[in-house]
């Protein structure tokens, strides 16, 4: 039997080592030796070794010698990363984070659509119409990864115009949490028309360089999709997305 390839068991071993800590099956404080992990795991030490580098990076793990790896609390992790993201939207706090999320959105979208409708490059402004497209021409099936792939691309390409590098950076964890979404079964099946229409009047008014406009379209988008957010912990089926 052929073995299994060090990149696949590292990325394998990453993702549940992650969902494990910020899950909280490994809880802060706990400490552990790479070989209590290598056993309870069935990986070699060198694979557990590669990996908790990885999660040092993130905070979510420290490393001493004499004492082993030290599982770290919350109020250490990167909790701007996207790997950090998409294992607490696969945990049990996942309705949480998305609140928590909404708020960062809240904070960033709309002062970048702003910043765009004087910045967008005519490339821009046309990958963003293309985007309205494609959600349009997928709404009837939201939940999919054609949809994600299109309304990813508004959203990726929205922050890029802002023309602002720190904007640009959060794009990533934006679909992150657009992915987390549709991975977790947490969008409808039928896109909402009015989401499709104000991802519309964005694009729109980016266009047209009416950047009120393209922040209070931006504005609303961010707040219905909060407040769906909200809608879905007492609901079993996923509101309209934004």
């Amino acid at each position: 039997m052929p073995s299994v390839p060090f990149q696949q068991l590292h990325d394998s071993m990453l993702e549940q080592l992650g969902q494990d800590i910020v899950g909280g099956v490994l809880a802060p404080g706990t400490t552990i030796s790479a070989d209590e992990v290598a056993t309870r795991y069935d990986v070699s030490r060198t694979v557990i070794r590669e990996v908790v580098r990885v999660l040092e990076s993130l905070g979510l793990a420290s490393v001493r010698r004499r004492v082993g790896i030290t599982i770290l609390g919350s109020e250490h992790w990167n909790s701007l990363d996207p790997n950090v993201i998409r294992w607490q939207l696969a945990g049990p706090d996942r309705f949480e984070q998305l609140s928590i999320l909404s708020e960062l959105r809240s904070g960033i979208e709309p002062l970048a659509a702003r910043l765009a409708a004087t910045r967008a490059t005519p490339e821009q402004c046309g990958a963003l119409t293309a985007a309205v497209i494609g959600m349009s021409a997928t709404s009837r099936a939201a939940d999919t990864g054609a949809y994600l792939g299109h309304d990813s691309d508004f959203h990726r390409t929205l922050l890029a115009a802002s023309g602002n590098p720190m904007l640009r950076a959060m794009s990533q964890i934006v679909v992150e949490i657009l992915e987390g979404r549709t991975r977790h079964s947490l969008m409808p099946h039928e896109a909402d028309p009015e989401a499709i229409h104000l991802h519309g009047v964005v694009a729109s008014a980016i266009q047209s360089g009416d950047a009120d406009a393209a922040e209070t379209a931006m504005r609303s988008i961010v707040a219905e999709s909060a407040e769906a957010v909200e809608t879905m912990r007492e609901s079993p089926e996923p509101p309209p997305h934004l």
